[in-house]
């Protein structure tokens, strides 16, 4: 069994690329206030190649790696494998609070799992909403399951804190700012873009993976960034690619 010292032991649960970009910054500063609480970081890899690419960006090792990720598993498959190794991990890290970020099978499995062992959870990027269950899918029900059994709300605007609101939650609701932003800002500060340095105009970023975009919402996207391209000669767009 490891030494347990006096001071809170906090554990940040990643497993996507999001779930790893927007939790850096709480996972740095939690780094920083080793004085006061002890800090670890547990990954599922629901993401494989493209969570390392972040962490290595950000300079993150974690301290145990599920590594749930196979290809072609179900949504069930994925949520029962992360129910267990998580189960397991907070049974051989016993943290005293647990945190996860946004709407990810990793995070709604991560709440669920310290809901199950008693453990508060805090939930980063917390109270964003569509209204509507099925979209996106399944990140939409994620999120509202996930703030169930939240015991702190840390919402990154007043729009989500309003959101919250509506559905109850009142008590222990903080408005942070968006962690996703202070990850931009960071990697804009530290590195150079080498994106087409020779483009002189506007950009452009677009990502498209998500589920509710394939088939023909695909199509659409693709005409009216076309149509964008036409138009506005002096604008560059950039497509995230995604392993989906």
């Amino acid at each position: 069994m490891s030494h347990r010292t006096e001071k809170p032991r906090v554990a940040c649960i990643i497993g996507t690329r999001p779930d790893a970009i927007k939790s850096a910054p709480v996972i740095q500063r939690l780094n920083e206030l080793k004085d006061f609480v002890e800090p670890i970081t547990l990954s599922t890899g629901q993401h494989r190649e493209m969570l390392d690419q972040v962490l290595k960006t950000f300079d993150i090792t974690p301290d145990d790696d599920l590594g749930l990720m196979r290809h072609g598993q179900t949504l069930g498959e994925m949520s029962g494998r992360a129910l267990e190794g998580l189960d397991k991990a907070f049974e051989k890290y016993k943290p005293d609070y647990v945190m996860a970020q946004g709407d990810t099978t990793t995070t709604f499995i991560a709440s669920l799992a310290a809901f199950y062992r008693r453990i508060p959870f805090g939930h980063i990027e917390a109270g964003l909403r569509t209204g509507d269950i099925q979209n996106p899918f399944p990140e939409e029900f994620n999120r509202v399951a996930s703030a169930l059994i939240t015991k702190h709300h840390y919402a990154p605007t007043s729009v989500s804190a309003a959101n919250l609101a509506r559905e109850g939650y009142t008590e222990n609701v903080f408005v942070t700012g968006n962690t996703g932003i202070d990850a931009v800002l960071q990697v804009a500060d530290r590195f150079e873009q080498s994106w087409f340095p020779e483009h002189k105009g506007r950009f452009i970023l677009v990502t498209t993976h998500r589920r509710e975009n394939w088939g023909e919402p695909q199509k659409h996207i693709a005409l009216a960034l076309k149509e964008i391209a036409d138009k506005y000669p002096d604008v560059l767009i950039v497509v995230a690619m995604h392993k989906n």
